[in-house]
């Protein structure tokens, strides 16, 4: 007798408590996809979802959690810490430990690895694209494209997707930026690209059919942020200026290659997320 049950895809998920692996794994399992999780301490899952113990320093967990699986997705980053060794260590050295856990437990896997827009020169003379040259200084991008550099030159079969602002679904990103605004001297004039949860996972799910394979990706909806009306979505506005805006371009980028690969945004802005209740 031939089984009617259909052996679902098993995929790995870095980063999978985190602001948008928190909210991406519900949406993975609900696909169908045979979910493990890596976590460092005990944690509620999705029902359907396995939770796999280490870190993106522990070696031997890796190749545990990556056995045999038919994809990863590698969102598993640090950022918003003055600890800039640390930075390094997770944002290169941990995916280094992950590539060559997958080269030795899954080399046929596909890895997807989320990385940043802040990648990009803030000079820029328009919205940044994919083969734009690149040379961050700060920790957190500079260890990205580091990592980039190497799962590129790792031979397994990847793709980069670069994340913009990612907002939505009661995460705190938006309301955030008016303290986040002073602190880093941000005009509120200065535009973002923005994507809503929904579409970063909308992206990542075509990623994982391949349609992105050998790629680097921007991702972002129809329509950049200003400072100010991230902080007004955010409900505590800041102060407008009138002062002149340097660096025009820093935060916008170019999603042209998304939409021509099939991505598609399902939340298309901030406002319509607002709007419908997806904030």
């Amino acid at each position: 007798m031939i089984s009617d049950r259909i052996k679902m895809p098993t995929l790995l998920l870095t980063g999978a408590t985190g602001l948008v692996g928190s909210r991406l794994l519900p949406r993975l399992v609900d696909a169908g996809h045979d979910c493990r999780a890596l976590v460092r301490r005990d944690t509620d899952l999705p029902s359907g979802a396995t939770a796999f113990r280490g870190d993106l320093d522990d070696p031997d967990a890796l190749r545990a959690a990556a056995d045999g699986v038919d994809a990863v997705v590698h969102l598993g980053a640090l950022f918003r810490t003055p600890d800039e060794d640390a930075i390094w260590r997770v944002n290169l050295e941990g995916t280094r430990n992950l590539v060559t856990a997958v080269h030795a437990a899954a080399p046929a896997a596909r890895l997807v690895m989320t990385s940043t827009g802040n990648v990009y020169d803030h000079s820029t003379s328009r919205p940044s694209r994919e083969g734009d040259a690149c040379s961050p200084t700060a920790a957190y991008p500079a260890s990205k494209l580091a990592a980039e550099d190497h799962l590129r030159e790792s031979g397994l079969t990847w793709s980069i997707l670069r994340l913009p602002f990612v907002y939505g679904e009661g995460d705190g990103h938006l309301a955030s930026m008016t303290e986040l605004a002073p602190r880093f001297g941000l005009h509120p004039a200065n535009s973002y690209s923005v994507a809503h949860h929904r579409d970063v996972a909308a992206a990542i799910t075509l990623a994982l059919t391949g349609a992105m394979d050998g790629r680097i990706v921007n991702v972002a909806d129809d329509a950049p942020l200003t400072v100010l009306e991230m902080t007004e979505l955010g409900g505590d506005p800041i102060e407008g200026s009138a002062e002149p805006l340097a660096n025009p371009w820093a935060g916008r980028m170019d999603a042209t290659l998304a939409r021509e690969l099939g991505f598609r945004p399902t939340v298309p802005t901030a406002w319509g997320a607002a709007r419908d209740g997806l904030l």
